[in-house]
C-alpha cells in the first residue's frame, strides 16, 4: 500500500483539525552545518526543511466552507494551494491561495477540452501553519460574491476563455462572470486581501471574510453579470493575454502599492508571436488612487538558462513577485521543472504605461523584440539571487515564495490537486487516479542576505 493511500486510510473520520495535520522530514542539501571542508561557509543555498500537506478530502473542505457547493469530490484531496504564500505576521504562518480548482485537458477528435472534475469548487484562501510538528490548515475563507454564493472557478467568457466541460470532456458546463482562477496574495493593513486572477486578467479586492469587493479588469472587457463591483482600471492591452496565463505575481509594495506580473508574454501581434517571446509586463497599481500608475518592461533569461533541459520558450513563466524593499523584488522566473529568483529594483516614472507598447498597431510590438533596449525600451535589470534548479531537495513547479528572513525564503509548489491531464486522470468509475505529486512547503537558506 503506497504512503498515500496509508493516509487516505487514516483520515476517514477525523475531524477536519487533524485532517490538516501533515508531516515534516527535515532534508539538507551539502552539510548540515551550512560549511564546508575548512569551515568555512558554503556560497550555496540549501534546503533546511521539507513539510508535506496531508490528506484532506476537497468535499469535506468545501462543504465545511459553504455547505452542498460539492457533491462529489470524485475523490480528489485538497491541493492547489501553492499558488503564493503570504506572511502572516506570527513566525511560520502563511496564507496561501488556492487557483480556480482541479482541472485538467482531454482531447476529445483532435482538440483539447479544459475540464472541471469538481464543478462546484470554490477558490480560497487558506491560512497555514509551518513548525516543528509539521503544517496545519489553520483557517480557510471561501471566495464569495456580493450575496454570498461561491464565485467558483468556472471560466468568465465564451469570447475568451476556453469551454469548460466536466471530468470526462463530454458534457460542457456553464461559463460563470464570477469565476476567478486566482494565483497571488497579499494581505493589507486594513486586514483585506489583494489576489490576482488569470481570467481577465484582474486584480481582485477581497474582504477580511473573503468577499470580493472589486474586480479590476482591462479596459475594454466587458464581462457582464457578475454579482459583485467591476472596474475596467487595467490598460486594454491586457485583453491579448495569453489563455491560462493572465497574472500570476503579486507583490504589495511597503508604501501600499502593488505590483503585478503577467505570467506570460502577450500574444502580440498574434498567438505565435507570444509563444516565441521573452518579453513581459509589469504593472504597478495604487491602491489609494485605484489606477495602474506604471508598466514596466521585463525580459527572461532564455529558457535554456532558466531550465537546461528545455529548449521551448514559450515554457517561460513568471510566477511569483515579493517586495524586499520600498522599490525592490524578488523576480521567480521558471518552467515547471526549475526556477530562479532575481533582484529587481523598480525605476521611478511610468515606464511604458500609455506609451507605443500599449497600441496595438505599433509594428514590431514589444513582444516581438529581440533587444528592446535598442527600440527605447527600459528594461528591469535583474540580479541572480539563486539558481532553484541546482538546490538539492527543492520540488518542481514552484508558484509562491515568502521572505521569511535576511537570508531565509519559504517556497510552495502546486501540485495540481493531483490532476494530470488525458483521459487516464481518472479511472472507469470516475475515481481520480492521483499524480502522487504532493503540496510541500520547503524551507531555504540562501548563501547572503537579500539586502543589504
Amino acid at each position: 500500500m503506497s504512503a498515500r493511500v496509508v493516509r487516505r486510510s487514516l483520515a476517514v473520520g477525523l475531524p477536519l483539525a487533524l485532517l490538516s495535520t501533515v508531516c515534516v522530514a527535515a532534508t539538507a542539501a551539502g552539510s548540515q552545518d551550512g560549511h564546508g571542508s575548512g569551515g568555512r561557509p558554503e556560497r550555496t543555498a540549501r534546503v533546511t526543511g521539507s513539510a508535506v500537506l496531508g490528506d484532506v478530502p476537497l468535499a469535506a473542505f468545501s462543504n465545511g466552507l459553504l455547505p452542498g457547493t460539492v457533491s462529489d469530490d470524485r475523490d480528489v484531496m485538497l491541493g492547489g494551494i501553492g499558488s503564493d504564500l503570504f506572511p502572516t505576521g506570527r513566525r511560520g504562518e502563511f496564507w496561501t491561495v488556492t487557483d480556480r480548482g482541479p482541472n485538467g485537458q482531454i482531447k476529445v477528435d483532435g482538440k483539447k477540452r479544459r475540464t472541471f472534475p469538481v464543478p462546484g469548487f470554490d477558490p480560497a484562501i487558506v491560512r497555514i501553519r509551518v513548525d516543528g510538528r509539521g503544517v496545519e490548515v489553520v483557517d480557510s475563507l471561501p471566495l464569495t460574491t456580493r450575496s454570498g454564493k461561491a464565485v467558483t472557478g468556472l471560466a468568465n467568457q465564451a469570447s475568451r476563455d476556453e469551454a469548460p466541460y466536466t471530468f470526462d470532456a463530454q458534457t460542457p458546463l456553464a461559463y460563470n462572470p464570477n469565476g476567478l482562477d486566482t494565483e497571488g496574495i497579499v494581505r493589507a493593513a486594513d486586514g483585506s486581501f489583494w489576489l490576482v486572477d488569470e481570467y481577465g486578467p484582474s486584480l481582485v479586492h477581497v474582504s477580511s471574510r473573503g468577499r470580493v469587493l472589486t474586480r479590476y479588469v482591462p479596459q475594454g472587457l466587458q464581462l457582464e453579470g457578475a454579482d459583485y463591483r467591476v472596474v475596467e482600471a487595467l490598460p486594454g492591452v491586457l485583453l491579448h493575454r495569453k489563455i491560462n496565463r493572465g497574472f500570476e505575481g503579486l507583490a504589495l509594495l511597503p508604501g501600499g502599492d502593488l505590483v503585478l506580473a503577467v505570467q506570460s508574454p502577450l500574444s502580440l501581434p498574434d498567438e505565435d508571436a507570444g509563444e516565441a517571446s521573452r518579453n513581459v509586463r509589469f504593472l504597478r497599481f495604487s491602491t489609494k488612487k485605484q489606477k495602474v500608475t506604471a508598466e514596466y518592461a521585463y525580459r527572461f533569461d532564455p529558457v535554456e538558462v532558466v531550465d537546461p533541459g528545455e529548449d521551448d520558450t514559450s515554457e517561460l513563466k513568471i510566477s511569483s513577485v515579493v517586495a524586499i524593499g520600498r522599490d525592490s523584488l524578488l523576480v521567480e522566473e521558471r518552467t515547471d521543472r526549475s526556477a530562479r529568483l532575481h533582484r529587481v529594483t523598480l525605476p521611478g516614472g511610468s515606464g511604458i504605461l500609455g506609451s507605443v507598447w500599449d497600441d496595438l498597431a505599433t509594428s514590431p510590438a514589444y513582444e516581438e523584440l529581440d533587444d528592446p533596449s535598442a527600440s527605447g525600451v527600459r528594461v528591469l535589470r535583474k540580479t541572480l539571487v539563486v539558481d532553484l534548479g541546482t538546490v538539492a531537495g527543492v520540488p518542481g513547479k514552484i508558484e509562491g515564495v515568502a521572505v521569511t528572513g535576511r537570508d531565509t525564503l519559504a517556497l510552495i509548489n502546486d501540485n495540481d490537486f493531483g490532476m494530470t491531464d488525458g483521459a487516464e486522470a481518472f479511472d472507469a468509475n470516475g475515481r481520480l487516479v492521483d499524480s502522487g505529486i504532493e503540496t510541500s512547503v520547503t524551507l531555504l537558506k540562501l548563501p547572503r542576505p537579500l539586502t543589504g
